[in-house]
């Protein structure tokens, strides 16, 4: 009989055994795509063993899948308390209480922040050896039925290339949340004829591409857009747009565009960062980010609002760069807490060249301090 290895690990962890569980987690990542337990269990085990920047990747993973899931918060606040950036744990803590307000977990770490002000009382209490006592459960994962046993082996099946994908999900056995491939637009294949059509002569073009280059731009993008990756896939589209290639192909650009979806906080697969998108706007134009800071120069109207985000400085330390936030509709804003936002990224000319501003679509921000108190 074969045994799920997720179930298995969490039974070893559960023993104290966590480099094996994180062997064995490791080697299985490719049939857990989607998994909140497989990256919370793996962020878990390198907690414990003091691997903390792994640590960290994996609850962010986690947390990827379930924006509001307080076991992953958490993780992530017990790593930013031992980083010393207790600004930073206490916003993650106060968000746990916002879903759970009765949490004890998150209670405890923010009377212990109260007890112990400051990032040198802080670290005084974890070396005398507590910092365990704020960790986040394991996971109680149960032993596969049977049910889910024929599922995760016709997992593995789909991997080896003996059934396909498209069967499972057609026939209702997996939910589209776990799905990892979506059919590409039917007609948007890139045809010889298109690639061949004449190249655009007239006017300003910011990429000069060879239709070699577009083919694999295009197709690239395609693929992208099987795995909902569809900011990737965006990058790829926009600069085939903006090059001197055809009309054909840029048509056929246009129309992939047009199939691609509004992500949320928990769905973005493609993250893009400040530094990279200011160097390039126009690539990125439309591309969805998610991006955390501090709110300044706020302005709320009754049907608008808008704020300066100082990107990265949510840690009040570094700044990467300030950019224009705007929602269509009137969001209440603290300006001393860090948010993250999703939203639009719009390029836009100024007299400097060419500088980009956000369309805001969703705001991620813990409450105000004395909530608790």
């Amino acid at each position: 009989m074969i045994a799920d290895p997720l179930f298995k690990a969490s039974k070893f962890a559960r023993r104290g055994n966590y480099d094996v569980a994180i062997r064995m987690l490791e080697n299985e990542e490719g049939s857990y795509y989607s998994s909140f337990n497989y990256y919370y269990l793996l962020g878990l085990c390198y907690l414990r063993t003091r691997v903390y920047s792994k640590a960290l990747a994996n609850f962010r993973q986690a947390r990827d899948i379930k924006e509001k899931e307080p076991r992953a918060l958490l993780g992530l606040a017990a790593l930013y308390l031992n980083h010393g950036d207790t600004n930073r744990a206490v916003d993650y803590y106060l968000e746990i209480l916002e879903i759970d307000e009765h949490n004890k977990l998150a209670g405890k770490a923010l009377k212990i922040i109260r007890m112990n002000p400051g990032p040198e009382n802080i670290a005084a209490w974890i070396e005398k050896g507590y910092f365990h006592t704020i960790f986040p459960p394991l996971p109680k994962i149960s032993k596969p039925s049977s049910q889910n046993k024929v599922l995760w082996i016709a997992g593995l099946l789909i991997i080896s290339g003996a059934i396909t994908f498209t069967l499972l999900t057609a026939t209702g056995i997996l939910p589209r949340a776990e799905q990892s491939q979506r059919r590409a637009p039917l007609g948007l294949e890139l045809l010889r004829e298109d690639l061949e059509a004449p190249m655009q002569q007239e006017g300003v073009f910011r990429y000069i591409l060879t239709r070699e280059q577009l083919d694999f731009n295009y197709n690239e993008a395609r693929r992208l857009f099987t795995t909902y990756r569809d900011e990737g896939a965006r990058v790829h589209l926009n600069r085939i747009l903006e090059s001197n290639g055809p009309d054909p192909v840029k048509n056929k650009a246009r129309l992939l565009l047009s199939y691609l979806e509004t992500p949320g906080f928990d769905s973005l697969r493609d993250r893009f960062n400040y530094a990279e998108v200011i160097q390039e706007p126009v690539l990125y134009r439309d591309c969805h980010v998610i991006w955390r800071g501090i709110a300044t120069n706020i302005d709320i109207q009754q049907n608008h609002t808008s704020f300066d985000l100082l990107v990265g400085y949510d840690t009040r330390r570094v700044m990467e760069g300030i950019v224009r936030v705007d929602f269509d509709s009137a969001i209440p804003i603290n300006p001393e807490r860090p948010m993250d936002i999703l939203g639009r990224v719009i390029p836009i000319s100024t007299e400097r060249g060419i500088d980009i501003r956000i369309q805001g679509i969703a705001i991620n921000q813990a409450g105000l301090l004395d909530r608790i108190d």
